[in-house]
This record gives C-alpha cells, structure tokens and sequence, in this order.
C-alpha cells in the first residue's frame, strides 16, 4: 500500500490578506463576560436549563419534547 504525501507548492504566490485576529489579552476575562452576559440574557427573558437529575424516556421524541418545553421561555401570568 502506498503512502500519501502532502505536496505544498512554495512557488505558489499568496494574495492579500484581509484582516488579521489578534488573541485576548486575557482570554479568561474574556471568557467570564461572556458567561455573565449569557446569564444575563437567560434572566432577563426567562429562558432556563433544563434541570439537574436524571430523566428517563421512552424514545427520543419524548425526550426531545421534553427539552424544548423546558428551553422555552415561561410565559407570564
């Protein structure tokens, strides 16, 4: 059997970059504002998780149901 290598043309002309990402400075701030922010927007809309535990179900499309009636948001009374 025959091994396939990688063949990289260094001729080849590049063309202009458009943009360039620069790293956080502090990833883990970054990381942690996006959190809150999310928790924020959760809050705010009534959105949450489902809750913690096990749950049993008989197929999937119960399962399925059941997490999209705990995602929706909770309407007001």
């Amino acid at each position: 059997m025959s091994e396939s290598k990688t063949v990289v043309n260094v001729e080849e002309f590049i063309g202009k970059t458009v943009g360039r990402r620069r790293p956080p400075r502090d990833a883990m701030q970054m990381g942690m504002a996006m959190q809150n922010t999310t928790n924020q927007l959760l809050r705010s809309f009534g959105h949450q998780l489902h809750p913690r535990g096990v749950f049993r179900f008989r197929t999937h499309q119960e399962a399925n149901e059941w997490a999209q009636k705990m995602i929706s948001p909770k309407k007001a009374n």
